[in-house]
């Protein structure tokens, strides 16, 4: 079987300011983003990962490597579990996109929800768990690591418990935390655990 990390990128810029970074180059991790980050490597420095994968975006690598560097791994980059492509709706604000009619349906019916000129989240629940999978079969016996993003997560976590789609807003994935997944060949995935969110150092 394997056991599946989904790790949440640390704090930046626009997660504090409550903004939809989407795949805009050059998001960095910001101070509280960095201290996650290393409580992430601390709190998983003796687990038995063996292999890391991180979004391509430098939110998410920039948060895995203190633990790649702790547990002497590589950083894989997989396309398949980088963020929503957002479309025109990158870099908006998300209070200023409350006040639109997609709102709505984003929040309420989100299976129809198609960001203008970006993807539907159909389709990108359909590639994260193709990426899943595929890593899963690749790591049949083993522990891994996934540096991913907040919306991309929950809707790997909807799947796993057999929820609809439309559900997926009712769970919650917070900067810098961790959940996992049993993955048995054959058998029915395991939510192990959501949102566990590593104590930062200094602070309780």
């Amino acid at each position: 079987m394997t056991d599946i990390l989904l790790i949440r990128h640390g704090e930046n810029e626009y997660t504090r300011k409550g903004k939809l970074a989407g795949w805009t180059p050059g998001v960095h991790l910001n101070e509280t983003g960095r201290a996650q980050a290393e409580a992430l490597a601390e709190r998983l420095a003796k687990a038995p990962i063996k292999a890391i994968y991180s979004s391509p975006l430098e939110r998410a690598l920039e948060t895995a490597r203190p633990l790649a560097k702790s547990l002497k791994l590589s950083i894989q980059k997989y396309e398949g579990i980088g963020e929503v492509r957002y479309g025109d709706w990158t870099g908006k604000s998300l209070k200023m996109l409350a006040r639109t009619k997609l709102w709505k349906v984003v929040q309420r019916l989100p299976s129809a929800m198609a960001f203008p000129n970006g993807e539907t989240l159909r389709e990108v629940q359909g590639r994260a768990m193709a990426a899943l999978e595929g890593i899963a079969r690749k790591h049949p016996k083993d522990l891994v690591a996934l540096f991913s993003h907040g919306d991309v997560i929950k809707l790997a976590v909807a799947y796993y418990l057999g929820m609809p789609l439309d559900t997926f807003q009712r769970i919650m994935i917070s900067t810098g935390s961790i959940t996992a997944i049993r993955v048995p060949p054959g058998g029915a995935p395991m939510i192990l655990r959501v949102n566990e969110q590593p104590t930062i150092a200094g602070k309780k």
